[in-house]
């Protein structure tokens, strides 16, 4: 079964939404057999989701309360057979510090179209995670179909 792991800096705004909007669609395509995580680039062990984005996953029905943020490690990057960032500086460190897996490293936003950054609305109002929320669910269902085949490849090809 695919791992599909999602980087955001500190794991507490926007990789935890995209981890469940992601873990709902694939359910709804009846992949719940496939994992899907996330971690942060500069995140510290155990940290809630921030409250706007557990509040507005709520408001979808998809609970996050239970969310705690932990920082990318290297066996995170062997288990996981696609790795969807936020920024470009995500993508960047992490093909620096495990050149092994930079392959797999991907933004979100290029399953949908051109490379961007998704911005972090930490620390500011909640309409500006609103705004991430809307972006992410936009680009996970555009980019779905080749979310699905890079995981699917990189699964089957993966020696780990």
């Amino acid at each position: 079964m695919p791992h599909i792991l999602v980087v955001c800096t500190a794991n507490i705004c926007r990789s935890p939404v995209v981890e469940a909007l992601l873990r709902d669609r694939l359910q709804k395509q009846d992949l719940a057999d496939w994992q899907v995580s996330s971690a942060g680039t500069w995140a510290l062990d155990g940290r809630a989701a921030s409250t706007f984005s557990v509040e507005l996953m709520a408001e979808q029905g998809i609970d996050i309360s239970l969310h705690l943020s932990r920082p990318i490690e290297a066996r995170l990057m062997s288990e996981a057979d696609l790795v969807l960032c936020m920024e470009s500086g995500h993508v960047e460190a992490l093909r620096a510090e495990f050149p092994r897996y930079a392959g797999k490293i991907f933004l979100l936003s290029e399953m949908a179209g051109p490379p961007y950054s998704v911005s972090d609305p930490y620390g500011g109002p909640r309409s500006g995670y609103e705004q991430m929320v809307r972006e992410v669910s936009t680009l996970i269902d555009t980019g779905l179909p080749r979310i699905l085949e890079l995981a699917k490849a990189n699964a089957v090809t993966s020696p780990e």
